[in-house]
C-alpha cells in the first residue's frame, strides 16, 4: 500500500484570492483586513502572481513526483472552511476559508481523503461547516473529523475496497492547538472530533471507536492536530498517546499543526509523524520564526505492508512554497532538512538519508 500524506493545506485567504473564484477578500485578523494582501506580501518577497491561477498551479513539482510514484491514496490535512458564508465564528480572530468553486483546487491533485478536526474548519460557522462537507461531498473527496453530530465526527474515510485492501483515514482535534470546546461535537450539534485530553483513557476509547470500523485487512490511520505552532518539543503526553495506538493497531499516527517539519518516529515497525509541517499556505513574505524554516516542506511517500501496516519504507520529497506555488527544495534546503531530521530523530531511532536527488529516505539508527 502506497500513500502520500503531508500536512496543512491551507487553500483560504490568500491562496484562495488567487484562484479563479475567490469570496469576499473581507477579513476580521487584528492587523489585516483585506485577504489580498496575503497576495501582495507573496508576490513583494518572491515576484509577480499571475491571477487567476489554474487549479493545478498551486501543487507546482509535487503533482508530476505523485504521479511518477502512483501512489494509491493521496491524503491531507485541509486546514480552511470550503464556503462562502459571511459570518465568522465570534472573536476567533483568524478565518480561513476557500469559495465552493475552487473545490477544483484540490480534485486537480486528485486528492482522495481529507483530515477536517482541526482549528479553522468552523472559522466560518455551523453555515460554513455544512458547506465545506456538501462540497467535498459533490467533488468525490472523502473526509473524516467534522459532522453534523458526534457520530459522523468520528465516521472514518474509507479508501479502497475490501478486495484490493481498504484505508480507514480518522481525524481527530486536541485543544493543545487552539481547538476551542465549543466545536467538540455531540449528538445533537455539529462540530469537530475532539479528543477530550490526551490521557491513555481517551487512547483505549478512540481505539475501541476505531476498531468498531474496522474489517480483516483494513489500515488505520489516526490523523491528530495537536500542539502549538512553533517549537521541537514533542510533549509527553502526545508519545504515550501515540505509543497506545500503534500498540493498539493503528498502522500510521499523522500528525500536523506545527507550522514546521517535526520528528519521526518508527515505533514496533509502524510510522509516527509528530508534526508534518505546512504544506500549502499563503505565508510568504511574513516574517518572523524564520529560524524554524515553515517556508520548507516535505512531502511523505511511505510504503506499507497491507497485512502489518508495517512500514517498508518512506521517502521525503523537501518543498518550498515561491509565489504560491510548490517547488522542489534546492540541494542546500535539502541538506538543512536532512540534518534536523537527523538531530530531532535521535531521541527516538531515526534518521534520514540524503539520496543524490535530494530526496530524503527514513531509517532506523
Amino acid at each position: 500500500m502506497r500513500l502520500f500524506l503531508c500536512g496543512d493545506v491551507m487553500t483560504g485567504r490568500g491562496i484562495d484570492q488567487a484562484l479563479p473564484n475567490p469570496v469576499n477578500p473581507v477579513l476580521y485578523e487584528p492587523c489585516v483586513r483585506d485577504a489580498r494582501e496575503y497576495v501582495a506580501l507573496a508576490e513583494k518577497a518572491h515576484g509577480s502572481i499571475s491571477c487567476p491561477l489554474s487549479f493545478d498551479y498551486i501543487w507546482g513539482d509535487a503533482l508530476a513526483e505523485l504521479d511518477r510514484v502512483r501512489v494509491d491514496f493521496r491524503i491531507v490535512n485541509l486546514e480552511t472552511a470550503i464556503t462562502s458564508a459571511e459570518t465568522p465564528w465570534p472573536d476567533k480572530g483568524i478565518n480561513y476559508r476557500m469559495h465552493p468553486q475552487n473545490i477544483g483546487c484540490l480534485s486537480a491533485a486528485r486528492i482522495d481523503a481529507c483530515a477536517l478536526a482541526n482549528n479553522h474548519v468552523l472559522d466560518w460557522g455551523y453555515d460554513g461547516l455544512s458547506e465545506t462537507l456538501q462540497t467535498s461531498d459533490a467533488a468525490g473527496i472523502a473526509h473524516a473529523g467534522a459532522g453534523s453530530d458526534a457520530y459522523q465526527a468520528m465516521n472514518p474515510a474509507v479508501l479502497g475496497t475490501a478486495a484490493s485492501g481498504r484505508v480507514l483515514l480518522f481525524s481527530f482535534g486536541s485543544t493543545t492547538c487552539g481547538i476551542s470546546e465549543d466545536w467538540k461535537a455531540t449528538s445533537i450539534s455539529p462540530g469537530v472530533n475532539l479528543l477530550d485530553d490526551l490521557s491513555e483513557q481517551t487512547a483505549a476509547r478512540v481505539c475501541d471507536e476505531m476498531r468498531a470500523h474496522q474489517q480483516p485487512g483494513d489500515l488505520l490511520i489516526a490523523s491528530i492536530h495537536w500542539g502549538g505552532n512553533w517549537g521541537y518539543e514533542i510533549p509527553r503526553e502526545q508519545i504515550v498517546f501515540a505509543h497506545y495506538l500503534i500498540e493498539q493497531g493503528v498502522a500510521i499516527v499523522h500528525g500536523h499543526s506545527s507550522h514546521h517539519v517535526k520528528a519521526i518516529e518508527l515505533f514496533k515497525g509502524r510510522l509516527i509523524l509528530y508534526g508534518c509541517g505546512d504544506f500549502i499556505t499563503d505565508y510568504e513574505g511574513i516574517t518572523g520564526y524564520e529560524t524554524f524554516r515553515g517556508d520548507l516542506a516535505l512531502m511523505y511517500l511511505v510504503e506499507l505492508d497491507q497485512n502489518t501496516g508495517e512500514l517498508i519504507a518512506a521517502r521525503l520529497l523537501p518543498m518550498q512554497m515561491r509565489r504560491f506555488q510548490l517547488q522542489r527544495a534546492s540541494a542546500s534546503d535539502a541538506k538543512w532538512l536532512c540534518n534536523l531530521l537527523n538531530k530531532l530523530g535521535a531521541r527516538f531511532g531515526t534518521a534520514a538519508t540524503l539520496q543524490e536527488d535530494n530526496s530524503l529516505t527514513l531509517r532506523c539508527l
